[in-house]
Parts: C-alpha cells; structure tokens; sequence
C-alpha cells in the first residue's frame, strides 16, 4: 500500500500524486456505498497496482464549494468590476473558509477597470477589510501573494470570471484556459471545470470552478465568531447574537462608529439567511 495525495478529480478519476509520479486511479466501491468522495488534497492509501484508492486519511477540514481538503490558506479573488464587487458575497466567502480554520487572503482584481471614483471607492473598502484585520493584497502583487504562500497548501477561490486562472498562470508561469467575461449575461463564463493542485514554487495551489452564488453550511449562532472586529466586545446577555438583543455592546460599537456598518448589515442578512 502506498501512501499519496489526490491532486486532481475528473469525474469519478482521481488523479494521485506520490514519489514524484501521478497514478489515475478509481475508488473503492465502499466509498460509494458510504456516500464518500475523495476530494483534491486528500492523503489516501492506494494500490498503485491495480490503481485504486484503498483509504482516505483524516481530514483537518474541508470545503464543500470548492470540494477540497487539507487546506492552509484561501485566496479569494474579489473582481471589483465585471462581475461588479459584492461586499455580501465576500463576507460569506470570509466566513466560509474561517469557519474551517482556513485563513482568508483577499486578492483584489480588476481595479484597472474603475472610475477614478469608481477606484477611491474601493480603496476605502481595502482600508476597511484591512483594519478589522484581514491580509489584502492586488492580483497585481504578485511577489507579496508568492512570498505569503510560501509551504502552504493553498486553495484558489472566487466568482465566476474574476480571474483565478489568470493569477494563477501569473503566479505559476502555467497555461490554464482563460476566456473573457460573457458581455450578454453580465457575469464570468466558467473556464475551470474542475478543480486541480499546481505546484507554484514552494506552494501548492489548487484552482477550483468559479461561482456566482454560495450557501453557508454553519449554525447560526457560531456566525458571530468568524466577525474578528467583534471578538472582545461585552454583551449584557450571555450568548448576544448581536441582532434584537438589548445591552448589545456590538450594537453600542455600531452606533459609535467603531464598527463597520456594511459590515454589520452584512452579518445580519447572513444570520437571517442561516
């Protein structure tokens, strides 16, 4: 038995990475009948043999849109235009790879695109998403994005047409199909189709389809821990989401301005939407 780590999923092959070889295997029927899909960066034992995936090894956690495990750090490429910017779905984005203990880096795109307006506009919003304490860096920072993935294993994620295979064959010298944004639906067409592990330097990184919209899967009274501007704050009740709850120090912060209300109106749309 052999030990490896699925690198690409096609279907129902599964594309395993091991002593420097890939093997194109199949899984256990076991899998299937225990409702079990081996996911890119999955650890496995395998039959190199008969080229089957024998065993899935422990997950430290895993994504359900992109389907992918293992994962130390997100990208998550933000188009500020065409598709036009979307504090909301970045916010879920946000929420989404916290809630796995994935630590979230915004990558900007598009900014060439804007308005001079337009652009001071975004650049406040920038301000904003690195005061309450996130990394936020341009597509074009192409030496601080290397130099922050450096050993990490890495997944690449965002809006349909936002530009993750572009940054990605940028940062990785590589040649991924990219096609431009359909002018007739207003929005990104789908050029990966599948997601994939790339070797970039000392990185691995996997570039995953694009969407346009995503269901958070948590319980909604967690949501309030993956809001870092309001860890540390004092509520008067025990277990205060924050929402319709009196003596609500969030709510006091809100209303002193010390709190972000795009932010604010965000989460609860978000609490009422779980």
């Amino acid at each position: 038995m052999n030990k490896g780590k699925v690198v690409k999923t096609i279907s129902n092959q599964y594309f395993v990475y091991s002593d420097g070889k890939i093997y194109e295997c199949k899984a256990r029927g076991k899998f299937r009948n225990e409702k079990i899909s081996p996911l890119v960066g999955d650890y496995c034992l395998f039959d190199k043999d008969k080229l089957y995936i024998m065993e899935i090894l422990p997950r430290k956690n895993s994504l359900h849109r992109p389907l992918i495990s293992n994962v130390d750090v997100a990208l998550i490429l933000t188009s500020v235009k065409k598709p036009n910017f979307s504090s909301l779905l970045l916010d879920k984005q946000l929420v989404l790879v916290q809630s796995q203990n994935i630590k979230p880096i915004i990558i900007i795109s598009k900014m060439d695109l804007l308005t001079k307006k337009e652009k001071k506009d975004i650049i406040k919003i920038i301000k904003m998403y690195k005061k309450v304490g996130f990394t936020v860096l341009k597509n074009t920072n192409l030496f601080q994005i290397k130099r922050a993935l450096r050993n990490k294993t890495v997944v690449l994620t965002g809006q349909t047409g936002a530009g993750k295979s572009t940054l990605l064959n940028k940062i990785g010298k590589l040649n991924i199909e990219t096609k431009p944004i359909s002018e007739a639906l207003g929005r990104g067409v789908h050029t990966t189709r599948h997601t994939e592990s790339y070797k970039v330097g000392k990185a691995l990184i996997s570039d995953t389809p694009g969407f346009s919209s995503l269901n958070l899967n948590i319980n909604k009274d967690d949501l309030k821990k993956y809001y870092p501007e309001f860890q540390g704050i004092e509520c008067h009740f025990k277990g205060c989401n924050h929402i319709k709850e009196t003596k609500c120090g969030v709510k006091e912060k809100l209303n002193q301005n010390e709190i972000y209300k795009s932010r604010y109106d965000n989460y609860v749309k978000l609490w009422e939407e779980l």
